[in-house]
């Protein structure tokens, strides 16, 4: 970036024009009342930001995406004909699931791990990760919800991340976790589908809740629009590997469908 990115009065541009976009769209205009957003989808470092002075094979980690939860997103997507809004670059960079004030929105130290280019950002650069990935990413779902929302289309939201099997010490016996903020409907509707599945270790608010502190997406999107939602939460190593994401999304496809009436029924409760 420029020493003076201000100079023609604005903030100089943080991604270049051959670079991929900061939000991909799958499915548009998808018939399904299903919504699906996946933040962290993309481990992805604009170029201008070299590798952030962060090795590779942390990048790969948890700490730079949600490892496996992009294949089950598309799938989830191609089953339902739902429309899915993807990050294309990592969280790292910028957390697009984090309030502007949250400290690990651009952060300095992730999982014990250093992310140099991020110590000592001044509001400038701040700005321009804002401008150059956050707003176009939310900007786009929100002018989705507003066009469903103008055609009176029910509208469900479906985030989808992933965790890590273990930390600060601690085994996570979850496989995956149903999460919610003041409205736990839907959370609870989809927790009840995924236990009617074989073996599944099912949690709700597990291992995260949902806060306006430490979330972005699902109160903006969902609770600020009164609309159904759910922050789903699918443990790594069991969609690390393509082929096992895929059936995670399959699983996770029939069990919104099954869910799908009684949302449609804004009185039935699990």
């Amino acid at each position: 970036m420029s020493e003076n990115p201000e100079a023609d009065g604005g903030v100089a541009p943080l991604l270049d024009p051959d670079e991929p976009p900061p939000v991909t769209v799958r499915a548009a205009g998808g018939a399904s009342p299903f919504l699906l957003t996946c933040d962290h989808a993309s481990r992805r470092v604009p170029r201008r930001l070299g590798d952030l002075g962060v090795a590779d094979a942390d990048r790969a980690r948890h700490i730079g995406w949600d490892i496996g939860a992009l294949v089950v997103a598309e799938t989830v997507s191609d089953r339902l004909d739902a429309t899915l809004y993807a990050a294309g670059y990592s969280r790292l960079v910028l957390d697009l699931n984090r309030p502007e004030g949250a400290p690990d929105r651009m952060p300095t130290v992730s999982d014990g791990t250093r992310v140099p280019a991020n110590e000592g950002l001044g509001a400038t650069d701040r700005a321009a990760r804002i401008q150059a990935l956050f707003e176009p990413y939310h900007g786009a779902i929100a002018a989705d919800l507003d066009r469903r929302l103008a055609a009176r289309r029910p509208t469900f939201l479906a985030c989808i991340h992933s965790f890590t099997p273990r930390m600060r010490g601690f085994d996570r016996p979850w496989h995956v976790g149903a999460c919610h903020g003041p409205d736990p409907r839907m959370a609870l509707l989809l927790a009840q589908a995924l236990r009617r599945e074989p073996g599944l270790v099912v949690g709700v608010n597990e291992p995260y809740s949902v806060g306006r502190d430490s979330d972005y997406g699902m109160p903006v999107h969902g609770e600020n629009r009164g609309i159904p939602s759910v922050l789903i939460e699918i443990r790594q190593d069991l969609i690390t590997a393509p082929a096992d994401a895929r059936a995670w999304g399959e699983r996770l496809a029939r069990c919104l469908a099954a869910i799908e009436p009684d949302l449609l029924q804004p009185g039935a409760t699990p």
